[in-house]
């Protein structure tokens, strides 16, 4: 059974949409099967992976309202090994759409539980607030990987994220863990960069990724050519990066 991890965190721009999309892509260059599922009304992980989100009848849209099935909005092999459950703007109005639908918090989980078989991780990128695409996310997933962006605000709402964590544990999915936090847009030559990590790891007792993802001109380029960094400059330090988180995260599940 695949495994099964919401990427969140609701501060935006601390790179949770370059995780979703490089870490997918690093998995499948380790021979993992991966399903993406972009949550995110900008479907910025959609058009990441080269998908016009503008010209799609089937999204995460219409499988929330229950208009399609979960196989009719998978495209499939995007790259080798991973498909996507793409999202675009029609999702913003989801939230209004889902008011008063009885058990609104597990669609999500109910559509994946018919493909999780298939695949050996899915990953959900989550919008950058708390809201019911986020709650049906993490009702969906087994484990939820914080992103932290290296900077002074790093822990700032991350005690709000843990907690709603911790509240959807508590009273909608027992099995939710935390996978971790990876510390992204790392820059080694600065020290701010430094004491932000000691930082974070005096204050968490969460687990840590010891991989550290770095602030890098050709990891912000990819989006916009619609590739992942290891398809667009494999041997870049953010592909390398990314490979090495995979490696981390997959030694780390067969551990357990």
């Amino acid at each position: 059974m695949g495994r099964i991890i919401a990427v969140a965190n609701q501060k935006g721009g601390v790179g949770k949409t370059t995780t979703s999309i490089n870490l997918s892509a690093a998995l499948a260059a380790k021979d993992k099967k991966v399903l993406v599922i972009d949550t995110d009304p900008q479907g910025n992980t959609t058009s990441g992976f080269g998908i016009d989100k503008n010209n799609l009848d089937e999204t995460i849209y219409e499988l929330i309202l229950e208009e399609c099935t979960i196989n009719d909005c998978i495209i499939t092999d995007v790259i080798p090994n991973v498909s996507v459950i793409p999202s675009n703007v029609n999702l913003a109005a989801a939230e209004i759409e889902l008011i008063g639908v009885d058990r609104k918090e597990f669609i999500l989980r109910n559509a994946v539980d018919f493909v999780v078989d298939k695949y050996d991780y899915i990953i959900i990128d989550c919008p950058p607030s708390l809201n019911m695409l986020t709650i049906n996310s993490m009702t969906t997933a087994n484990s939820v990987l914080v992103p932290i962006q290296c900077e002074y605000y790093a822990l700032e709402g991350l005690s709000q994220l843990i907690h709603t964590i911790n509240l959807v544990k508590e009273r909608l999915n027992p099995e939710l863990e935390m996978e971790g936090v990876i510390f992204t847009m790392y820059d080694s030559r600065t020290n701010l960069s430094m004491q932000v990590v000691e930082n974070v790891k005096s204050n968490l007792t969460q687990y840590i990724f010891k991989t550290l993802i770095p602030r890098n001109i050709r990891l912000a380029e990819a989006p916009s050519y619609g590739q992942p960094i290891t398809i667009y400059d494999p041997k870049s330090a953010g592909s390398e990066a990314y490979i090495e988180l995979a490696k981390e995260l997959i030694l780390k599940n067969e551990e357990f």
